[in-house]
């Protein structure tokens, strides 16, 4: 406790609270320095919603120390609001770091896992250190948070860190202002840290205990493992990856078998930089994305010849790319001496592992040994991936590294609430106020894992931001899990939001806009206002509500959901529409079964399982299928990938893609597209140009309605969302095509525009319509 004295005549007090992420980033020992500097008496200390300061000192010393909180922060700190009233000076003679104070009715941003900042990785490489080669290197800028982190406020106690008690000399460090790891819940060293152990031959063993000679040991084995070619399940961060040396074409088929992911590609870990240029082509905006404290997987264009075995990325000219971010994952590289391929540990459509028992249980058919060390998980927590696309990179998943930081909302919710999401790449939303705290990726929910993930992730939210909804938003569609976990909630009101409208009012709300503005919600398929299945829409409205003011001419969709696996399928929806251009489509159908194709005609002229979309993913399915590049996907969104690679950077002939009005309703057809596709690739014109073409051909035409429809309401601006943005060449170009037309682009930027964003988006309109008095 401090020593009180008689107040100080010249000095005077503030109390200032500071709002943001400022717990876990080393914000306290930050501001104890500080006060040193600056000769400031009195104290800091966390509370359940904010850090807290009570600074005495001369005015000028005051002002130099509250300009200096913003200033000079931590790097993974992030201030939203610093709040600064006058106080009574209470004569303190010293600066203090105050216990932690709880506040129910206060929610505080979590900071998210961050990679292993630059002096740790040197203390790691220098045989002088005491934390030499220790995989658990850490200190108040780099390390585990949210996978760590019980409860608010953030100390040690309410950590899964709790397990191990602090040596002497890291009780020191802890307690010592001025050394970076001065109140470091996760600090630890090889005397009194976590342990890591290998096991293999399906013989679990108990953790060895700490020490050096116990994590050298089992690093080498697990090094010699991947070198002879074997999978290995390694407990990282967030739960398990599993890995294999990504050079050798047997050993990532055998993981490819196992895991029971047959094409998807793959992503790949190197020891750094230098490694990420072997394999991929690097310029500075993507070495500044992999080097980040987020430390992503980057989708980044494969260097030729390549270094890397082809089943990684079979049939497309990208790869993700990441580098170590902790000190386990690094010194794992070093051992193994080759880029690894490191993906989530799990099953295809399974939620990632976590627990050593889960681990053994349900990755014991899949690794031939096991890095396991005893520091528990406490939130199951994914890579995030970005893909670069012009000026700004594109989230495909987001979850280490940015997850669960909060966003703001342009309207406030008069109650909290949490949105579902969908179905397929879902995510959830909590809301208090105006701040959403959108959840790491969950997946698809298809499963009962993947449920019992949802399910657990959403409480944990709700314990650690301490929100109780009272509303929900779900999916407008009936039959989605999420809908029907929406109603099992029992809560009330329930607000069903469109599935497009939800992509437009993400985009609105992270850019702070409330609307009206046009969208252009491109993605596979969504349930429709007339029940139809829609995916291509130009959208017109705002937060609150939203018409429709134009789609892609829409097909039949024979089999349904089976078209998302069958390309071919889409192409035979279209030509349905203009049998006559049978010879355009021929090679659509190479390899297709008759049989199997005249079940699917006769589902379409009986109108049988064949529902009409207006879907963007099938219309590039059904593209991939007329140039002859895939018939049958076996992973979802395959054909598009694969003919956005086979475009590449080419220039292609000008190709038709019109857009005309009915009834009021502005209609792209994209029949006229297909045919001159399939007419050109008959009469022997290069594929790439035509793939080219294509792309350029819709990003013209959804340009030009976006235009119609911005004139017509009189709006400038064009937000952009759905996973077809994903796409890298198609979202630099419609960006483009719209500017020149005087339109302002809209894209999202904290979250991606496929389906991980309309959580989100499903919150803003809730959000809207509970403040408008509307459910």
């Amino acid at each position: 406790m401090p020593t009180a004295l008689a107040p100080d005549t010249h000095a005077e007090a503030v109390r200032l609270r500071i709002t943001g992420v400022v717990q876990g980033v080393g914000f306290r020992p930050f501001v104890h320095r500080l006060a040193l500097r600056e000769g400031i008496r009195g104290w800091v200390r966390n509370t359940a919603g904010a850090v807290e300061i009570h600074a005495e000192g001369e005015p000028g010393a005051l002002e130099a120390f509250a300009g200096a909180l913003a200033a000079e922060a931590p790097p993974l700190a992030r201030l939203d609001r610093l709040a600064r009233e006058g106080a009574a000076a209470e004569g303190f003679a010293e600066f203090v770091i105050r216990a932690s104070a709880a506040d129910p009715d206060d929610r505080q941003p979590v900071p998210p896992d961050v990679a292993l900042c630059r002096r740790c990785a040197a203390e790691l490489d220098d045989p002088a250190d005491r934390r030499h080669r220790y995989p658990f290197n850490t200190c108040t800028d780099c390390g585990p948070r949210w996978t760590v982190i019980e409860a608010m406020p953030y100390d040690r106690e309410r950590t899964s860190m709790r397990a191990f008690g602090q040596c002497p000399e890291c009780l020191r460090e802890y307690g010592t202002p001025g050394n970076r790891r001065h109140h470091s819940e996760t600090n630890s060293c090889p005397a009194c840290g976590p342990s890591l152990w290998y096991e293999a031959g399906g013989e679990p063993r108990r953790p060895p205990g700490p020490g050096r000679h116990a994590y050298e040991a089992a690093l080498e084995a697990a090094a010699a493992l991947l070198r002879a070619g074997g999978v290995l399940a390694v407990r990282g961060l967030g739960g398990f990856h599993l890995a294999a040396d990504a050079t050798s074409t047997p050993a990532v088929a055998r993981l490819r078998a196992r895991k029971g992911r047959e094409a998807k590609p793959l992503a790949v870990m190197v020891a750094g930089l230098s490694g990420a240029r072997v394999v991929a082509e690097v310029d500075g905006a993507a070495a500044a994305l992999l080097q980040g404290a987020e430390s992503p997987i980057v989708v980044l264009p494969l260097r030729r010849p390549s270094a890397l075995a082809p089943e990684v990325a079979p049939g497309l000219a990208e790869v993700g790319v990441m580098l170590p971010y902790t000190p386990l994952h690094r010194l794992l590289l070093a051992a193994a001496g080759r880029p690894l391929v490191m993906t989530s540990g799990n099953r295809s459509d399974e939620p990632i592992a976590i627990g050593i028992e889960e681990g053994r249980a349900r990755l014991g058919g899949i690794a031939d040994g096991f890095l396991l060390h005893d520091r528990e998980i406490v939130a199951r927590y994914d890579d995030s991936v970005l893909r670069p696309a012009g000026a700004a990179p594109v989230f495909l998943r987001r979850a280490r590294g940015y997850a669960p930081l909060p966003l703001a909302l342009p309207v406030a919710s008069p109650v909290p609430l949490v949105a579902v999401g969908p179905h397929l790449k879902n995510t959830f939303t909590l809301v208090a106020g105006d701040r959403a705290w959108p959840s790491q990726h969950i997946g698809d929910l298809e499963s009962l894992e993947a449920l019992a993930h949802f399910r657990a992730a959403l409480d944990r939210f709700c314990a650690v931001f301490r929100i109780v909804p009272r509303a929900v938003a779900r999916d407008l569609h009936p039959g989605y899990l999420s809908t029907r976990v929406a109603e099992e909630l029992g809560l009330g009101p329930v607000l069903a939001v469109q599935h497009h409208h939800a992509h437009l009012a993400a985009v609105l709300a992270e850019h702070g806009r409330t609307g009206p503005a046009v969208g252009l919600a491109f993605d596979g398929t969504g349930h429709g206002l007339d029940g139809t299945v829609w995916g291509g829409e130009v959208l017109v409205g705002g937060l609150v509500d939203f018409s429709r003011a134009g789609h892609l001419r829409a097909a039949p969709l024979p089999g349904g959901d089976l078209a998302a696996r069958a390309p071919w399928r889409a192409a035979l929806g279209y030509l349905s529409l203009e049998p006559a251009a049978a010879a355009a489509f021929a090679r659509a159908f190479d390899g297709v079964a008759e049989e199997e194709r005249d079940v699917a005609i006769r589902q379409v002229e009986r109108r049988l399982n064949s529902p009409r979309h207006s879907s963007a993913g099938r219309l590039f399915d059904a593209a991939a299928a007329v140039l002859g590049l895939r018939l049958r996907s076996r992973y979802e969104g395959q054909a598009a990938m694969e003919l956005e690679a086979l475009a590449g950077s080419a220039a292609g002939p000008a190709l038709p893609f019109p857009v005309t009005e009915e009834a009021g309703i502005l209609v792209l057809d994209p029949l006229p597209l297909l045919v001159a596709l399939g007419e050109q690739v008959r009469a022997g014109r290069d594929r790439r140009a035509l793939a080219a073409a294509f792309h350029d051909a819709v990003a013209r035409g959804a340009a030009e309605a976006a235009a119609r429809a911005a004139r017509a309401a009189r709006l400038d601006a064009v937000a952009l969302g759905g996973g077809v943005f994903q796409n890298a060449r198609l979202l630099v170009t419609v960006e483009r095509e719209l500017r020149a037309r005087g339109l302002q682009p809209l894209r999202p930027g904290r979250l991606g525009p496929n389906d991980g964003a309309v959580s989100y988006g499903q919150a803003a309109v809730a959000a809207a319509r509970l403040d408008a008095g509307l459910t």
